[in-house]
């Protein structure tokens, strides 16, 4: 071992506390401090211990720093079904039903039995609230939901004025000739075989948001049935764009992505408050990312941005403001899929292969660690996974490993040597709680 690992493990073991402490996460919580946005994000899709921490950690910002909104990697019309389930506004009859607007592959990122636990404790919560204090919210961030959003624009303006929906469906046929699915209008549009539908989006954007106006700033169901449609809105607007974007084979689309999601939770914080009755200045939002955000470009030497709150927290524009914490594993089971090399075969409950040392050694063991704390240690680039939701152990090292630079990219880094997957709440044949046999699923 070189001299600048053993300096670097040295003084990690002088900041890192055990997560097998009986309250592992004290210190994580005074280390968020005055945060408004804490970001927990994990090295992979379909990791129940990540799962499972970062419900944990909510609560604890829910309970003990008055955090009332919590946006997830996700569509927002799935998760707006589930935020007025947990506020009680909704006829779902149970948490189960409140998440099975998650249809989209892989819904068992967000139809899992940990996720399910978590929303039945946000309605505890929030049930057992005083009349009149700030509910806890849920939102989605992402911006995959281009014809579910569109449908939520025009029931919305259906209801309220009648010939602004003829005007909106007017202009969102211009999707209309690709049927549901956005790539042959993504490359058309890209082609420039058609007129892209930008204008169209961007105007109708547009229109909902001078009809505050006339709507008042009452509050209320009213008020939030306009903003769940101002934002269905925008994501058809950036969708459109990130599609069009996304045919020309280059990072821009990650990029338009990466910008959305940030950008979007600072309107979902404001809102649940606004909803809810409550006061915001002693509140904040917790964002659930299920994978690593965009590598450095200095790593994939491509023009992926990094993080826009890592960003601004490096640059000094969010010094207490933001808390962004990363999640690592190093050996266990995931959900997923994984490709054979020799027969391009898939599979779900995937074994992960042990992490690289460099990845590992972002911290000692099961623990959690503040790396700046130790930052002269970790000033070198380290490994870091990211496995999204197809995984590729043949190629890993060169699909799920990227530089990083933990000392100013995380406040905390929570580092688990075993895990396992999520178990889904469907049941599908491809699943088991292990890794399938190797002669699934013909058996011989």
């Amino acid at each position: 071992m070189i001299d600048s690992d053993v300096a670097m493990l040295e003084a990690l073991r002088k900041t890192v506390h055990p997560l097998s402490d009986p309250d592992p996460h004290d210190a994580l919580i005074d280390a968020v401090g005055n945060a408004r946005l804490v970001l927990l994000g994990e090295a992979s899709h379909g990791t129940h211990e990540f799962y499972q921490e970062r419900a944990r950690i909510t609560q604890r910002l829910v309970v003990e720093k008055g955090f009332h909104a919590v946006a997830v990697e996700a569509d927002w019309p799935d998760a707006y079904r589930v935020n007025r389930f947990i506020r009680g506004k909704s006829e779902d009859r149970d948490a189960d039903t409140a998440l099975s607007g998650f249809k989209r592959f892989p819904s068992w990122m967000w139809r899992n039995t940990d996720v399910l636990d978590f929303v039945r404790w946000l309605r505890t919560h929030n049930d057992g609230l005083q009349p009149g204090a700030s509910k806890v919210g849920f939102y989605g961030l992402d911006l995959y939901s281009l014809y579910a959003s569109i449908e939520e624009v025009l029931k919305y303006l259906e209801k309220v004025d009648p010939e602004a929906a003829r005007v909106a469906r007017q202009r969102y046929r211009c999707f209309d000739d690709f049927g549901s699915t956005v790539e042959e209008y993504a490359r058309s549009a890209a082609l420039g075989v058609i007129s892209s539908c930008e204008d169209a989006v961007v105007k109708q954007l547009v229109d909902l948001l001078q009809q505050v106006g006339r709507l008042g700033r009452g509050g209320g169901d009213v008020e939030e049935e306009w903003f769940q449609a101002v934002q269905n809105a925008r994501v058809v607007k950036n969708a459109e764009e990130y599609y069009r974007t996304m045919y020309r084979g280059n990072v821009e689309s990650w990029n338009l992505r990466d910008q959305h999601m940030p950008k979007r939770s600072p309107s979902c914080s404001a809102t649940s408050t606004a909803a809810s009755g409550g006061a915001s200045s002693s509140s904040g939002s917790t964002i659930h990312t299920s994978a690593m955000p965009a590598p450095p470009s200095s790593a994939s030497g491509r023009a992926e941005r990094r993080p826009a709150h890592a960003r601004a927290a490096r640059d000094g524009r969010l010094p207490a403001r933001v808390h962004h914490l990363r999640r690592n594993g190093h050996r266990g089971l995931r959900m997923g899929w994984a490709r054979r090399a020799q027969a391009g075969a898939a599979r779900a409950a995937g074994k992960l292969r042990v992490a690289l040392p460099s990845h590992r050694d972002a911290a000692v063991r099961a623990g959690l660690a503040q790396p700046r704390e130790a930052a002269g240690a970790l000033r070198e680039p380290r490994l870091e996974r990211a496995i999204g939701v197809l995984y590729l152990p043949a190629t890993e090292r060169g699909s799920h490993y990227f530089g990083s630079d933990p000392a100013w990219q995380f406040d905390s880094v929570i580092h688990l040597d075993d895990t396992r997957a999520v178990e889904p709440l469907e049941r599908m044949p491809l699943w088991e709680a292990g890794e399938p046999a190797e002669t699934y699923p013909t058996g011989l």
